[in-house]
């Protein structure tokens, strides 16, 4: 059978391309690197396309160009809007939630996917850029001499796409609180340490294709429930998470890919442990056989 290498999407600011059940996600602004409203726009867009392709198990999001995965939001297009706003005397209040942008939707339904999400961040990596790999549900680095974080706080802003909400989640309440207000950003290796990464490799699209490949293998409906239920835990009332954990535990026994793992394993044709495909080695805290 022919290996799937469809054109799924050509933007203005990023591309899209099959790898098998893999969707290959290309971004660029050249010459900064930034993101923008056509980025907003076009993430949305390839989200709504994705989502009508059954195939696509992955999708794994990258930088186009060397040493740039996002730069962060482009701060003159922000001063801009500020200027009109604050022309115009517009003040804000928590009591009147402002409405969500097309970025903070496309983030929402990056984390709400039952697709696995991969970012190969593959160069500087700041502000909303960062907040768009904190919505994957996988974060890998290349190593090299760049920045990865959230800063804002250095030109008097905070992170405004879900960062002070979700940092916490990988590095912890203590950390991510001074690294916040700190606006503090971190090499690969010191990104990988402090888990906001989960590797720094060699050559990180080379790792994060071969992660999303053994997960594009992985049976469904488990693989999508994983994810579900493990971006809810501590959030909300335990036992519905329990709850929740014990009714897809039951989905999966009766779907026909778990019925004929089952039955091989029991037949004494499969390990549980599926030594057969390994993680890639320089995955942290699984060891190839």
């Amino acid at each position: 059978m022919t290996p799937d290498t469809r054109v799924l999407f050509d933007g203005q600011r990023l591309s899209a391309t099959c790898d098998g059940a893999v969707a290959i996600v290309r971004l660029f602004n050249q010459p900064s690197g930034c993101m923008d409203a056509d980025t907003e726009a076009e993430l949305l867009a390839l989200l709504g396309a994705l989502e009508s392709d059954p195939a696509l198990q992955v999708v794994l999001l990258t930088g186009r160009d060397a040493g740039m995965f996002v730069r962060h939001y482009d701060v003159g297009v922000l001063e801009q809007r500020a200027r009109q706003m604050a022309s115009r005397g517009r003040r804000f209040s928590l009591d009147r939630p402002v409405p969500e942008a097309p970025l903070h939707r496309a983030l929402g339904r990056i984390e709400a996917s039952r697709r696995i999400f991969i970012a190969a961040i593959n160069g500087t990596c700041m502000g909303g850029g960062f907040e768009l790999a904190l919505a994957c549900d996988l974060r890998y680095a290349q190593a090299g001499d760049y920045r990865i974080g959230l800063p804002e706080l250095n030109i008097g802003l905070l992170p405004g796409a879900g960062g002070t909400q979700k940092l916490w989640r990988v590095m912890g309440h203590a950390q991510a609180l001074e690294a916040l207000l700190l606006g503090r950003t971190f090499t690969p290796d010191e990104a990988a340490a402090a888990g906001l990464v989960h590797a720094c490799v060699g050559d990180v699209m080379a790792h994060a294709l071969g992660v999303a490949h053994e997960l594009a293998g992985k049976p469904q409906p488990a693989l999508g429930h994983i994810k579900a239920l493990a971006r809810r835990a501590g959030i909300g009332e335990p036992a519905a998470g329990l709850a929740d954990e014990r009714t897809l535990f039951c989905d999966t026994m009766v779907s026909d890919a778990a019925l004929q793992r089952m039955a091989e394993m029991n037949a004494g044709a499969r390990d549980i442990s599926d030594r057969a495909a390994p993680l890639p080695p320089s995955t942290p805290g699984r060891a190839a056989p």
